[in-house]
């Protein structure tokens, strides 16, 4: 590994508070020059977006900036990327503009593995407009979504699939590329929730043939925002319901609203800060710095990954759900006779934050056979150091030494 993880985690005020972090699939820590950004952002003149004073140019230089540096993160067109409050509302606004182009007789693909943000909006809009539902379905018992399992439910009225680029979960990662040519053939769109994919894998969307992907900064070391990253070409194309005198330019038309651009800042540094995780690049420019850097995380999230999954071997109780072959370092885990809810907690008392539950993945934890409860989610994130996975080990091979409890009904 070329990164120190000591001076890197030193970067990060919240872990001088001691805790373990296995939350980082629910949102990162954020290092000090994410919040110097927001607060220089704040510090200085601000006002709606122009040319003529200094808060005017100031807001100007840091919208311009943070598209730019999106655009280099996702392998984009900086015209091409549409800001938000979340990948949520994101979706939901898409979804609408979408559908007003969807008659009865279309039909629509969600799959079973996603978040509910990438499947309760279409089946709504879907609803509204008249258009029929498909479901693609996952193998519950290895995790994995195929090119295949798409292909069943695609017809020549398909019209647009949505499709998680990695299980927020389980950490499945799907193969977006061959999934992508397929629902092309039949000259549907493919909406990708790039959100939890983002925070561990280098993204180029091109490569993906994702026509629309969303991502979340809060997912990779940056503060609440949503992202989406598409073409100019498409969204040209749409017609959001907007006001009447805000502009009619890509992507201004699909933002409602004055931007936060204090929140924007801390984005942009969010994404330098990554860039400068490979020494070794720092010549290059910041979509190669990026390349090198996600590179690095991915060896280093894979290796604790492994010592995780070594150090639960040894605990009988324990199911791993998380067993796709390609896959992000999140693991799902359940523990017989126990609820993780109280494994929850046993850790959090220990200063070890690893949460129980579904996280808003109902449809992927119900195939599982977990009800609306799911189990004990351990991620990573860059911040995370071998100490902290030997602490999560202890804690719960503390818990388990405990008396067995029986598990609450989901």
């Amino acid at each position: 590994m070329t990164y120190d993880i000591t001076a890197l985690r030193a970067q990060f005020p919240a872990l001088k508070a001691g805790s373990a972090h296995f939350d980082g699939p629910g949102g990162t820590q954020t290092p000090l020059p994410v919040i110097e950004a927001i607060t220089d952002a704040l510090a200085n003149p601000l006002a709606n977006r122009g040319h003529g004073t200094a808060g005017e140019r100031n807001a100007e230089a840091i919208v311009t900036q943070t598209r730019q540096a999106l655009a280099d993160l996702l392998g984009a067109d900086p015209t091409a990327i549409v800001l938000g409050r979340s990948a949520t509302q994101l979706t939901y606004d898409f979804s609408r503009t979408l559908a007003k182009t969807w008659a009865p007789g279309d039909e629509i693909v969600v799959s079973r593995l996603d978040h509910d943000s990438n499947i309760r909006p279409w089946i709504q809009a879907a609803t509204h407009a008249g258009a029929t539902v498909r479901w693609a379905d996952f193998d519950p018992t290895t995790g994995e979504l195929t090119p295949d399992d798409i292909g069943a439910v695609l017809s020549d009225r398909t019209r647009l699939v949505a499709l998680t680029a990695a299980s927020n979960l389980i950490g499945t990662r799907p193969a977006i590329p061959e999934i992508s040519r397929l629902v092309h053939q039949g000259g549907a769109l493919l909406y990708v929730d790039g959100v939890h994919y983002t925070a561990h894998a280098h993204v180029d969307i091109a490569q993906l043939g994702a026509d629309f992907f969303t991502c979340s900064p809060y997912k990779f070391l940056g503060p609440h925002l949503g992202v989406l990253a598409s073409r100019p070409d498409l969204l040209e194309t749409l017609v959001p319901d907007k006001l009447l005198p805000s502009t009619n330019a890509v992507p201004e038309r699909f933002e409602f609203g004055t931007l936060p651009y204090e929140l924007l800042a801390g984005t942009r540094a969010a994404v330098d800060f990554l860039a400068d995780l490979a020494p070794k690049a720092q010549g290059g420019g910041r979509r190669e710095r990026l390349a090198s850097a996600y590179a690095e995380l991915e060896q280093r999230e894979v290796a604790l990954r492994r010592r995780i999954e070594e150090g639960l071997a040894s605990f009988e109780a324990v199911t791993i759900h998380s067993r796709a072959a390609h896959r992000t370092p999140t693991l799902l885990l359940t523990i017989e006779g126990h609820d993780t809810t109280d494994a929850y907690r046993h850790l959090a008392a220990r200063g070890v934050d690893a949460p129980s539950g579904s996280f808003y993945a109902l449809e992927a934890s119900r195939r599982l056979g977990l009800g609306d409860t799911g189990g004990l989610r351990a991620g990573l994130a860059p911040y995370n150091s071998a100490e902290d996975v030997d602490r999560l080990l202890e804690g719960l091979s503390d818990f388990l030494r405990g008396p067995a409890q029986r598990p609450r009904s989901s």
